[in-house]
């Protein structure tokens, strides 16, 4: 369902923006940072995913970056008549004419989404495209996708993980996968007053800051609170109760490390926080110190080749201890009591690493180091930057 190397993104996301970056390189205007596509490209690459329409080719060729107007024509096949775009396909990837033509013939609004960088991800580019090649389709395009998004927000400030079909766990607030991370980052940018929007109008500005603001909000009720202590964040939270909710079988209710670490970038964006935005981040960086995990690293061990039905096995991942090893955490901690768990797919909590399946070992980042940076670096020069 949901691309699971979050250990891969974390630190990049928010270091690179998430998001193209326009440069200039040889005379020319790129948008050179596409790592917002990778994730829904590994999907469907590597990962059978029977919602899609086209299927890759052994070899299927790619445009290089500087092919912003092929990418962003490409980006246009895959829009949605409600104006959001599925997941997991390469949005670099050069189509036959086959492919397109399949395309074409399937445009289905019930698959549009958030998740994987769907959506957010190709309004941005879009945004940009517009911005150097000043076509007005991919204006159009971008506006289309706004329309969507801020018709997607619950009245309460929070996005499901799907539009409009908010089925089973879809309908919940989803951190998971920078979903709703991903859309708060681009109306941030609308807000900032990003140069490659300034094609957004006042009314729709105005609407879209108002949506920012509702996000934030909620953002900061969906924060755990225990015994009067807030903490941290679920990945997911009920899209009415805003409690911590489940997913996916092996994703149960717990404290999320990998999530509220972006949760937090995105709150620490915010330009002249509030005392309750900066207490937000001050308790969430003070639980991940608190729960952070010493002399103990995970080891990769040689295996037996196993064909899974999501991925390809060659390997194993143990536990080991290593007193010279950074600190560490587990990806969930258990509600009330902060305890590591980890879970299988028949939806029961294990705390031993060793009691959760081979192919579940290593097909999700059950541990990661997504803090350690944030609390060396970007949270000491933020309150720096905040005056404290």
């Amino acid at each position: 369902m949901r691309f699971n190397s979050i250990g891969v993104k974390v630190i990049a996301a928010w270091l690179s923006c998430s998001f193209p970056t326009v440069l200039f390189a040889q005379h020319d205007l790129h948008i050179k940072d596409v790592s917002g596509f990778q994730d829904s490209r590994h999907h469907w690459m590597d990962i059978t995913d029977h919602e899609q329409v086209i299927v890759p080719s052994k070899d299927q060729p790619r445009y290089k970056t500087s092919e912003v107007r092929q990418i962003a024509d490409n980006i246009l096949l895959y829009q949605q008549p409600n104006g959001g775009w599925p997941k997991n396909y390469d949005m670099l990837a050069i189509l036959t004419d086959d492919q397109k033509m399949i395309l074409s013939q399937h445009k289905d609004s019930l698959h549009t989404t958030f998740d994987n960088g769907a959506t957010y991800t190709q309004i941005e580019y879009l945004a940009k495209a517009y911005t150097l090649l000043h076509e007005k389709k991919y204006e159009a395009a971008a506006l289309r996708g706004l329309h969507f998004i801020l018709k997607a927000q619950y009245e309460n400030g929070g996005w499901p993980q799907f539009y409009p079909d908010v089925k089973g766990y879809r309908k919940y607030i989803t951190f998971n996968d920078d979903a709703m991370n991903g859309v708060m980052k681009m109306l941030q940018h609308i807000v900032q007053n990003e140069s490659y929007y300034s094609f957004v109008d006042d009314p729709f500005r105005k609407e879209a800051e108002s949506a920012y603001q509702k996000g934030i909000e909620c953002i900061l009720k969906c924060q755990i609170v225990e015994d009067g202590a807030p903490t941290v964040w679920c990945q997911q939270h009920d899209n009415i109760t805003l409690q911590p909710v489940g997913a996916r079988t092996f994703e149960l209710p717990s404290k999320a490390s990998g999530e509220s670490v972006e949760i937090v970038r995105l709150l620490m964006h915010v330009r002249n926080p509030n005392k309750e935005i900066i207490d937000a981040v001050k308790n969430a960086v003070a639980w991940f110190q608190k729960v952070e995990i010493k002399g103990e690293r995970v080891k990769t061990v040689p295996a037996k080749d196993v064909v899974y039905k999501f991925h390809e096995a060659n390997n194993d991942k143990i536990v080991v201890h290593d007193s010279s090893a950074p600190p560490i955490w587990t990806r969930y901690y258990e509600l009330k009591t902060d305890r590591p768990f980890f879970a299988n797919r028949d939806g029961k909590e294990v705390y031993k690493f060793s009691e959760v399946s081979r192919e579940r070992r290593t097909g999700y980042a059950w541990f990661g180091y997504w803090p350690q940076h944030l609390i060396s670096v970007e949270y000491p020069d933020w309150l720096k930057k905040i005056g404290q």
